[in-house]
């Protein structure tokens, strides 16, 4: 019986992968993930089976490894970023009932509110919270609801997918709601495309980043009220005393 690994790849190159992921990936028989994330792999272990499947096909990928799994292989699905951040590891687990008996285990991977902090500066220092701004799965209600709790508690928050061809107001009309319990002058930033080519970052304030245009390749963090703005850095204080 084979194995099935839920491997975070981080942005995709093998700099920023964990030592675990890329020796899982070295030892599995198949690597199935999104089209875009086996890209991201390029020519890396071009010795390994792949297989991509298209935006929205995750049931079916995620069956597609229980079916390889069957038939004696070891699979590692991969996400980009940390499978169990938005990633696959759940679904994964929610269809394991039906296939008992594989193995199934996560392997961690450096998620994107961790490696675009990295380039920010130290902007999550503190206690913080993720919020995707995608409506797909989960009502712009319930977005909404969080963002306004998150802003609410003083919070640092990242913000996931904040802007997609169907979605091109959605950081705006966040930044709205966050402005009703945050000054305009909360220190904010951004990164695009961390890790990868194109790689860009952006500081400034709350207001400013509401004009911002940003896509669904990055990642927007938005200051609590001691988060300040040093030497082009982003930094949020532990509270140590000096």
């Amino acid at each position: 019986m084979g194995k099935i690994w839920i491997v975070g790849i981080g942005p995709g190159n093998q700099e920023m992968m964990t030592k675990k992921a890329i020796d899982t990936l070295k030892n599995s028989d198949v690597i199935i993930g999104y089209t875009g994330y086996i890209a991201l792999l390029g020519d890396d272990f071009s010795n390994i089976e792949k297989i991509a499947t298209g935006m929205r096909g995750e049931v079916e990928r995620c069956r597609m490894c229980f079916e390889k799994a069957l038939e004696n292989k070891n699979v590692s699905l991969i996400c980009s970023g940390d499978a169990g951040v938005y990633g696959m590891a759940s679904l994964i687990f929610e269809l394991s009932s039906e296939y008992s008996e594989v193995e199934i285990e996560v392997v961690p991977g450096v998620s994107a509110s961790l490696s675009g902090a990295a380039i920010l500066g130290a902007p999550i220092n503190h206690d913080f919270v993720t919020i995707s701004l995608s409506d797909l799965l989960t009502p712009w209600e319930v977005i909404e609801k969080r963002l306004r709790m998150a802003s609410a508690g003083d919070f640092v928050i990242t913000l996931y997918n904040p802007s997609s061809h169907k979605r091109k107001d959605y950081l705006e009309r966040a930044c709205e709601i966050l402005l009703e319990n945050l000054s305009g002058d909360t220190a904010c930033g951004y990164v695009k495309n961390i890790g990868r080519n194109g790689e860009a970052a952006w500081v400034g304030t709350l207001l400013e980043l509401k004009d911002e245009k940003v896509d669904m390749f990055t990642t927007c963090f938005i200051g609590n009220s001691q988060t300040f703005i040093k030497d082009g850095k982003l930094i949020t204080p532990r509270g140590y005393k000096i």
